[in-house]
Parts: C-alpha cells; sequence; structure tokens
C-alpha cells in the first residue's frame, strides 16, 4: 500500500521530502508532480526500480526513459555537450523541455537507448521535484505518468493512488498539474529535431 504525502508545491515541507527521498533510496517508485504532468520517478542506478517502472508504464527498453536534472552542470556530467548545444539548453532551462543528448559513461547502460547510446534529460521547473533533486543529490530517473492503453497522463493524485497504490511506495499529492507532457527536442544532429510538441515552446529552437 502506497504512502500518500500532501506536499505544497512552492513551499515544499522538508520533512515529507526527506521522508520521500528516504523512500527513493531504499528502492521505492514515487509518483509526483512536475512544471508538466504527474511523473514516475526512482533512484538512477537502482536496477529493479527502474524495471518496475518500465513495466507499469508498459514499456520497453528502446523507451527513452529521461533524467531529471537539478541544473545544467549536472546534465553535462550524463551527456555530451558542445557549446553551441549548451547555449541551446541555457535558454531552455528549467522549463518544460526533455532534451534528446547523446549519453557519457556516466550513464549506466540500461539506461541509454540501446542502438543510439542517447539520453532524455531535463531540469524541471517545480518547487517539490526540485527540493526531492536537491536533497537526493543526484539525478532522478522517470516517466510521464500514462498508464498502458491511455493517450493521457494521471493528473489527480487521488485517482493515481487508486490504480497504483500496490505498485509504488508514494503519492505526493501537489496539487494540480498541466495536461501536456514535456516538448522533446532532439539535439544529437547538426540542427534541433522536434520530436513531440508538448508544453514548452519548441519556437525558441526555430521549430
Amino acid at each position: 500500500m502506497s504512502q500518500f504525502f500532501q506536499i505544497h508545491p512552492d513551499n515544499p515541507q522538508l520533512r515529507l521530502i526527506n521522508q520521500a527521498v528516504q523512500i527513493i533510496r531504499a528502492g521505492g517508485i514515487v509518483a509526483l508532480p512536475t512544471d508538466c504532468c504527474y511523473a514516475l520517478v526512482c533512484q538512477l542506478d537502482d536496477k529493479d526500480a527502474v524495471e518496475r517502472v518500465r513495466r507499469i508504464r508498459g514499456v520497453d527498453d528502446k523507451h527513452h526513459l529521461t533524467m531529471l536534472c537539478r541544473d545544467l552542470s549536472e546534465i553535462s556530467l550524463y551527456a555530451k555537450v558542445d557549446n553551441r548545444q549548451f547555449r541551446q539548453l541555457k535558454s531552455a532551462t528549467p522549463g518544460a523541455y526533455t532534451f534528446i543528448l547523446e549519453a557519457t559513461k556516466e550513464v549506466p547502460r540500461r539506461l541509454s537507448h540501446p542502438a543510439r547510446k542517447t539520453i532524455g534529460l531535463r531540469v524541471p521547473q517545480h518547487g517539490i521535484v526540485s527540493a526531492v533533486l536537491e536533497e537526493l543529490g543526484q539525478p532522478l530517473i522517470g516517466t510521464t505518468l500514462i498508464l498502458p492503453g491511455e493517450e493521457h497522463a494521471l493528473t489527480d493524485p487521488e485517482e493515481v493512488r487508486d490504480q497504483l497504490q500496490k505498485q509504488i511506495e508514494l503519492v505526493i499529492d501537489g496539487g494540480a498539474c498541466s495536461l501536456e507532457p514535456t516538448t522533446v527536442i532532439d539535439l544529437t544532429g547538426d540542427e534541433p529535431e522536434l520530436i513531440r510538441q508538448g508544453r514548452g515552446d519548441a519556437g525558441l529552437f526555430g521549430l
């Protein structure tokens, strides 16, 4: 049975953030709000938790999971970023974008795309997930909370608890989220490529 925390989105209660981080470090999966949809997240280097996330979502290892980072410097540790890419990232972070970049050796092999060796990364702009990342001290691995067979993400934390209470350890109620997922931009080529239009303005990249 999953726990249920009500956390203020702008002034997160540190006691509850600490408890959430303890659950993640112990191998737990957490549903939490972001600046886009609710997401399922777990610890980056926890193989079992990552596989559970994939099973809940109904996706295989060819589906990009997203690394949620605290800031640009953390992105640079896990992705190869040249000066052009850095300027593009700086203009859009934190925010409602996921960027596809070439993974460095710091990324566990099972998390990068098996054929292309790429990884999806983002710097979210939301008080709760930012506080969790800061307290954890490393990226989270996550995915939009869309259940198999559904087109849209779950946005009601009560509904998340009803549907997933036997599959995840914690649901964080941070209020309503956007229905739109992130805008996904592939920065691995010579020019940015729009993979998915979401909440973020693709015009920032000339797309």
